[in-house]
Protein backbone atom coordinates (compact mmCIF):
# COMPACT_ATOMS: atom_id res chain seq x y z
CA UNK A 1 0.00 0.00 0.00
CA UNK A 2 2.89 2.49 0.78
CA UNK A 3 4.67 1.61 -1.82
CA UNK A 4 2.13 2.18 -4.46
CA UNK A 5 0.85 5.52 -2.63
CA UNK A 6 4.56 6.31 -3.36
CA UNK A 7 6.88 8.94 -1.44
CA UNK A 8 7.98 6.54 1.00
CA UNK A 9 11.96 5.42 0.62
CA UNK A 10 12.84 1.84 0.31
CA UNK A 11 14.38 1.31 3.17
CA UNK A 12 11.51 2.44 5.42
CA UNK A 13 9.45 0.38 3.70
CA UNK A 14 11.54 -2.84 4.30
CA UNK A 15 11.60 -1.78 8.30
CA UNK A 16 7.76 -1.07 7.75
CA UNK A 17 7.37 -4.83 6.44
CA UNK A 18 9.93 -6.37 9.00
CA UNK A 19 8.36 -4.57 11.76
CA UNK A 20 4.44 -4.49 10.73
CA UNK A 21 3.71 -8.16 10.71
CA UNK A 22 4.57 -9.34 14.27
CA UNK A 23 2.60 -5.88 15.07
CA UNK A 24 -0.30 -7.13 13.41
CA UNK A 25 -0.13 -10.24 14.40
CA UNK A 26 0.11 -9.39 18.19
CA UNK A 27 -2.97 -7.24 17.53
CA UNK A 28 -5.16 -9.87 15.80
CA UNK A 29 -4.31 -12.45 18.69
CA UNK A 30 -4.98 -9.72 21.44
CA UNK A 31 -8.33 -9.21 19.50
CA UNK A 32 -7.63 -5.64 19.20
CA UNK A 33 -7.31 -6.02 15.09
CA UNK A 34 -9.48 -7.26 11.99
CA UNK A 35 -8.45 -7.27 8.34
CA UNK A 36 -10.82 -8.18 5.40
CA UNK A 37 -8.99 -8.96 1.89
CA UNK A 38 -10.66 -9.34 -1.29
CA UNK A 39 -9.06 -11.93 -3.58
CA UNK A 40 -9.12 -12.34 -7.50
CA UNK A 41 -8.02 -16.22 -7.88
CA UNK A 42 -4.79 -16.45 -5.35
CA UNK A 43 -4.22 -12.63 -5.62
CA UNK A 44 -5.20 -10.16 -2.94
CA UNK A 45 -6.24 -7.23 -4.41
CA UNK A 46 -8.45 -5.05 -2.08
CA UNK A 47 -8.13 -4.61 2.23
CA UNK A 48 -9.69 -2.88 5.20
CA UNK A 49 -8.53 -2.79 8.48
CA UNK A 50 -10.14 -2.26 12.37
CA UNK A 51 -8.22 -1.16 14.88
CA UNK A 52 -9.85 -1.80 18.82
CA UNK A 53 -8.39 1.46 21.01
CA UNK A 54 -8.94 1.58 24.61
CA UNK A 55 -10.46 5.33 24.71
CA UNK A 56 -11.69 7.14 27.56
CA UNK A 57 -15.63 8.28 27.40
CA UNK A 58 -16.27 11.52 26.01
CA UNK A 59 -19.22 13.99 24.15
CA UNK A 60 -19.59 11.45 21.28
CA UNK A 61 -19.88 8.72 23.19
CA UNK A 62 -19.92 9.48 26.96
CA UNK A 63 -20.07 5.72 28.25
CA UNK A 64 -17.62 3.58 25.70
CA UNK A 65 -14.37 2.94 26.37
CA UNK A 66 -13.40 1.84 22.53
CA UNK A 67 -13.06 3.57 19.14
CA UNK A 68 -12.66 2.29 16.09
CA UNK A 69 -10.09 3.08 14.13
CA UNK A 70 -10.15 2.18 10.14
CA UNK A 71 -6.66 1.58 8.46
CA UNK A 72 -5.43 -0.49 5.26
CA UNK A 73 -7.80 0.16 2.83
CA UNK A 74 -6.27 0.18 -0.24
CA UNK A 75 -7.31 -1.34 -3.36
CA UNK A 76 -5.02 -2.57 -6.61
CA UNK A 77 -4.86 0.08 -8.91
CA UNK A 78 -6.81 -2.14 -11.94
CA UNK A 79 -9.58 -3.05 -9.49
CA UNK A 80 -10.54 0.58 -8.84
CA UNK A 81 -14.21 1.74 -9.14
CA UNK A 82 -15.51 -1.65 -8.41
CA UNK A 83 -16.67 -1.08 -4.98
CA UNK A 84 -14.18 -3.14 -3.27
CA UNK A 85 -12.68 -0.06 -1.19
CA UNK A 86 -16.44 0.11 0.06
CA UNK A 87 -17.25 -3.42 0.88
CA UNK A 88 -13.66 -3.27 2.97
CA UNK A 89 -15.25 0.18 5.04
CA UNK A 90 -18.39 -1.39 5.28
CA UNK A 91 -17.21 -4.76 7.11
CA UNK A 92 -14.68 -2.60 9.26
CA UNK A 93 -18.28 -0.53 10.47
CA UNK A 94 -20.61 -3.82 10.64
CA UNK A 95 -17.87 -4.65 12.85
CA UNK A 96 -17.47 -2.20 14.99
CA UNK A 97 -21.72 -1.61 14.99
CA UNK A 98 -21.27 -5.47 16.53
CA UNK A 99 -19.02 -4.27 18.95
CA UNK A 100 -21.31 -1.65 20.31
CA UNK A 101 -18.26 0.93 19.21
CA UNK A 102 -20.38 4.30 18.01
CA UNK A 103 -17.30 6.42 17.19
CA UNK A 104 -14.60 5.10 14.35
CA UNK A 105 -12.16 7.16 12.73
CA UNK A 106 -9.79 7.30 10.20
CA UNK A 107 -7.13 9.14 7.82
CA UNK A 108 -8.46 9.87 4.11
CA UNK A 109 -6.05 10.13 1.32
CA UNK A 110 -7.55 12.65 -1.62
CA UNK A 111 -8.70 9.78 -3.22
CA UNK A 112 -10.36 8.40 -0.45
CA UNK A 113 -12.47 10.95 0.26
CA UNK A 114 -15.37 10.69 -1.30
CA UNK A 115 -15.87 7.33 -0.03
CA UNK A 116 -15.92 8.71 2.92
CA UNK A 117 -18.02 11.15 3.02
CA UNK A 118 -20.75 8.81 1.70
CA UNK A 119 -20.42 6.20 4.11
CA UNK A 120 -21.07 9.29 6.64
CA UNK A 121 -17.61 10.08 8.18
CA UNK A 122 -16.52 13.74 8.47
CA UNK A 123 -13.60 16.00 8.66
CA UNK A 124 -11.99 16.98 11.89
CA UNK A 125 -9.52 19.21 13.80
CA UNK A 126 -6.84 16.28 14.42
CA UNK A 127 -3.21 17.82 14.26
CA UNK A 128 -0.50 15.56 14.42
CA UNK A 129 3.70 16.06 16.11
CA UNK A 130 6.13 13.90 14.71
CA UNK A 131 9.41 13.47 17.10
CA UNK A 132 12.30 14.06 15.07
CA UNK A 133 14.18 11.14 14.39
CA UNK A 134 17.26 10.26 16.54
CA UNK A 135 20.77 9.91 14.70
Amino acid sequence: MFAAIGGTQEDVLETLRRNCVPWLERMMVDGKYFGWITFDGDRPVASAGLMLMDWPPGPFDPVGEIRGYILNVFVEPEYRGRGLARVGVEACMAESRRRGIRVITLHASDAGRPLYEKLGFGATNEMRYLEPAGD
